[in-house]
């Protein structure tokens, strides 16, 4: 959870411009995601394919439209900041296209060969695996997205990340408090 300066500072730095900002959510860990999703009516779909079992649905990891203002927006950066509910994503691309880069994130081939889900969501694996990157695979990573924003270890601190020509570029916002 966020006090309120905080809030309205992590949404100055997100809506600074009209670049779209999406969410990707880890529904295992982000109570009622479906129900508020449905409720206020959020562009948001799945990044799993096909039809799920309602568990697997309401566990999944899914992709939403953060707007300005919005009820949803509030809620989720509001109650879900600190709590690892996802990260957030800044780019041109829509809403079909980012779903179809980050559906190639969510596996990943181990040195063993055996393949696990990878919680690329997860801002603390997210903020710990993208500064191992190089300038390709964090290419690779980031796809369409211009920037990644997520909770730094403080939760008084955004992380703001960017592919560069040398890996990843990270600068810490404060967010007070």
């Amino acid at each position: 959870m966020i006090a309120e300066p905080a809030l309205r500072t992590l949404a100055g730095t997100l809506f600074t411009d009209r670049v779209p900002v999406y969410a990707v959510i880890d529904g295992a860990g982000c109570p009622a995601l479906l129900p508020m999703l449905d409720r206020h009516g959020v562009p948001s779909i799945c990044l799993y394919r096909g039809e799920l079992e309602p568990e697997l649905a309401e566990a999944a990891p899914y992709l939403a439209e953060l707007v300005p203002e919005s009820p949803f927006t509030r809620w989720f950066l509001g109650e879900g900041w600190d709590r690892h509910w996802g990260i957030l994503l800044k780019t041109e691309a829509g809403l079909a296209e980012m779903r179809s880069h980050l559906r190639h994130l969510t596996m990943a081939r181990l040195p063993d060969g055996r393949v696990v889900y990878f919680r690329f969501y997860d801002p603390r694996v997210m903020r710990v695996y993208l500064p191992t990157c190089t300038p390709e695979e964090a290419a690779h990573i980031f796809g369409p997205a211009d920037s990644m924003f997520m909770e730094g270890e403080s939760p008084a601190t955004l992380l703001r990340m960017e592919s560069g020509p040398k890996g990843v570029l990270a600068a810490h916002v404060s967010l007070g408090g």
